[in-house]
């Protein structure tokens, strides 16, 4: 294809995106890429809803099962990766089909594909842990006041992150932000799904019951067998977390699922709230395939004139 083409599919958690993005996959000549920040981990498979390894092998999938719980993937690792799936995909003229609701890998990748952030640097992370928290957030102040404004001082991965940045770049986080406002350098189709509020948390609850159903409660237990921490960013996301607790006798088992609920609709509010700013999507109910399926080859028409 000449143009570069990306077909994006983006909304709240649970609101039907797997579904609909495996019927598109199937009707167009495209390969999906996940943007999901949960579904990159291995032995993370129930908690982050990922499709079945059969599935993925009729339709291929990106991004899935890339790293263990314990290792570090930033969004400028996410980046990196992305663009060279999405520049293979273009060059065997089939169509990259980003599809998640992880807004902040969209932003990025989207806005500014060819200077991505840089990859997290695991020794000097680890260089980096080893200073107290409000030392290492005086130091972003010095460096680069800006992103400094919008982290918490408590926030530790954020503060990490920001000083990893200007220390393997050389140029402060906040320099890549102003950076990303430049043109997209792909010819986008913007496709959002959405539901009512009270539609979207009846299928968030059920799709918890039926995780912890599937098995939920053993895998959670299996990664802290394995000595998987608690305190992993991997561990931190809806539905570990929760369990987590449970298994350090913080809440009952009622307590946790009942938490999980709560915190994914919480989660899913804020998707919504972040999705809502991006004017260029085109939103749909999950219902609606047939206009899904005729706005993209309406858009592929369009492309190829």
């Amino acid at each position: 294809m000449d143009k570069k083409i990306v077909l994006i599919l983006l909304g709240p958690t649970a609101v039907g995106k797997t579904e609909i993005s495996l019927k598109i996959a199937k009707e167009f000549p495209c390969e999906i890429v996940s943007v999901d920040s949960r579904q990159i981990y291995k032995l993370m498979d129930i908690g982050t809803a990922k499709v079945p390894p059969e599935i993925r092998k009729e339709i291929p999938h990106h991004l899935i099962d890339i790293v263990f719980p314990d290792e570090v993937y930033t969004a400028g690792d996410f980046c990196s990766d992305a663009k060279n799936i999405v520049e293979n995909i273009l060059s065997r003229n089939k169509i990259p089909f980003l599809v998640g609701g992880t807004a902040l890998y969209y932003w990025l990748f989207l806005r500014n594909p060819l200077s991505p952030l840089p990859k997290g640097d695991r020794t000097l992370r680890s260089e980096l842990l080893t200073k107290n928290r409000f030392t290492l957030y005086e130091e972003l102040l010095k460096v680069d006041p800006i992103s400094a404004s919008k982290i918490h001082p408590n926030d530790l991965y954020r503060i990490v992150r920001a000083l990893e940045v200007y220390k393997l770049t050389g140029k402060p986080m906040s320099f890549w932000h102003k950076e990303s406002e430049l043109k997209e350098s792909y010819e986008t189709l913007w496709l959002g799904l959405f539901r009512d509020r009270g539609e979207l948390y009846e299928r968030i609850n059920k799709r918890v019951d039926d995780m912890i159903s599937q098995g939920l409660v053993d895998e959670v237990k299996k990664l802290l067998d394995m000595g998987y921490s608690p305190e992993l960013p991997a561990m931190r996301g809806h539905g570990y977390r929760e369990l987590c607790d449970y298994f350090q006798g913080k809440i009952s088992l009622e307590e946790a699922i009942d938490a999980i609920k709560r915190d994914t609709r919480h989660y899913a509010k804020r998707q919504m709230t972040w999705f809502k700013k991006w004017k260029d999507v085109e939103w749909f109910h999950p219902g609606e395939v047939s206009k899904i399926l005729d706005r993209i080859k309406r858009w592929l028409y369009a492309s190829l004139e």
